[in-house]
């Protein structure tokens, strides 16, 4: 199991905030491991949306379609990926700051399945070096100081 958690300061509101990462399409936008994202359907954002995302991941693209299997607006989502080789969890949560604005606390499980789970331990040192890309494209999404 590998697993990447980091909170971000955005001087965005919570409901600003959770409405541009419920709609996990965006994570072309702040993830430069994602190659492309898509909603499915057009039905309002909830429980049940789904979203198509490749990534490329140890030089190769990866297909993933997550679902919303928890949403709380403006507090709290939860993205849940499978496919033959990775099972990926993903709980967002959003607080207010002390000083106004927002913590986004970014929460992301990964699990190898089958013949992938030796590999387990070298995925905790690569997933790490993605989360902090993606943290990092995260805090200029939500126009967060560096």
């Amino acid at each position: 199991m590998a697993r990447y958690r980091t909170t971000i300061e955005s001087p965005r509101t919570q409901e600003e905030c959770f409405a541009a990462l419920s709609d996990f399409s965006s994570a072309a936008q702040w993830d430069p491991g994602v190659v492309r994202a898509s909603r499915v359907g057009d039905e309002p954002i909830g429980a049940g949306s789904r979203f198509e995302l490749v990534a490329a991941f140890m030089g190769r693209e990866v297909e993933l379609t997550y679902e919303i299997t928890a949403y709380e607006a403006p507090r709290r989502v939860v993205l849940r990926a499978e496919n033959a080789s990775v099972t990926s969890l993903d709980e967002i949560t959003f607080d207010p700051a002390p000083g106004g604005g927002t913590l986004v606390t970014y929460d992301a499980d990964l699990r190898l399945k089958g013949p992938m789970r030796p590999l387990d331990l070298g995925l905790r040192l690569v997933f790490g070096r993605i989360g902090d890309k993606a943290a990092a494209g995260l805090r200029d999404f939500l126009g967060a100081p560096a």
